[in-house]
């Protein structure tokens, strides 16, 4: 009957999937546009990657461009990685170039996906895997089992590193360091907490404070902003790409050794 065989190619496909990414290379927390980028260029290079978001459509806030105006803008530091998404953009003036929202976080997850990066949506990290003062892996469950505050137990996926990407809560580092009483590499040994809003400085700093926060634990995106103390930058997007790409370089050279 196909009812069944509807049902049976779903659940025997996901779980394959699902027993497929129990063992990573990297698990990627979140999935904003940062960590997205981070995945395609993980994946790209051969390593094994999931992304695990909360959200039923992963893309984090570049789907509503500025207070649901759906455009972006991205400057020309950056524009090396919007021409390999093959996304349209259009020149607004010497530094700056705007495109569609929609668009670019589609062509995000599209080229993600593709490269051999697996997305997980629906799925909450509400801890990780920390094992002789190393972060190696996250413990996940369904959002609706949270939100809904049912006590059922969560699953366990190892992985060699683990970016953190939840944006401005930073919510991976906020985790290990009050469980475990670590120090972070933060001015404060802590989650500093981000800063107003500064473009110029705020580009620049997301992408100076991308690194290994401790160890097997990265950070990226605007939750790099936020464990470092730095400005947000609102709907200018430069940032959050490169920051994706410098922390898989950074990951790829370290596994790659």
């Amino acid at each position: 009957m196909i009812e069944k065989n509807v049902s049976h190619g779903i659940i025997s496909t996901y779980f394959n999937k699902l027993e497929r990414n129990l063992d990573l290379d990297v698990a990627i927390v979140g999935g904003g546009p940062s960590g997205i980028v981070a995945a395609y260029y993980l994946a790209k290079a051969g390593l094994k990657v999931a992304q695990f978001d909360r959200k039923l459509s992963p893309g984090g806030g570049m789907w509503g461009g500025a207070m649901m105006f759906n455009q972006i803008v991205v400057q020309e530091e950056a524009l090396h990685i919007i021409k390999e998404f093959d996304i349209n953009y259009e020149q607004y003036n010497d530094h700056l170039y705007v495109m569609d929202s929609v668009e670019s976080t589609s062509a995000l997850l599209y080229k993600a996906v593709h490269a051999g990066a697996t997305i997980f949506n629906c799925y909450s990290v509400e801890d990780v895997i920390f094992k002789d003062n190393v972060v190696s892996g996250v413990v996940v469950n369904w959002t609706p089992v949270l939100r809904e505050g049912m006590h059922v137990d969560p699953l366990n996926i190892m992985a060699k590193c683990v970016i953190d990407g939840t944006g401005h809560d930073s919510e991976m580092c906020r985790t290990v360091a009050r469980k475990n009483g670590i120090r972070l590499a933060t001015d404060t040994g802590d989650v500093i907490g981000e800063r107003s809003l500064d473009v110029v400085a705020g580009e620049e700093e997301v992408v100076n404070g991308t690194k290994e926060i401790y160890p097997g634990l990265y950070v990226c995106g605007m939750a790099a902003s936020a464990v470092s103390g730095t400005p947000r930058m609102g709907p200018i997007f430069g940032g959050m790409l490169l920051s994706g790409k410098k922390v898989a370089d950074l990951i790829i050279n370290a596994l790659k050794k």
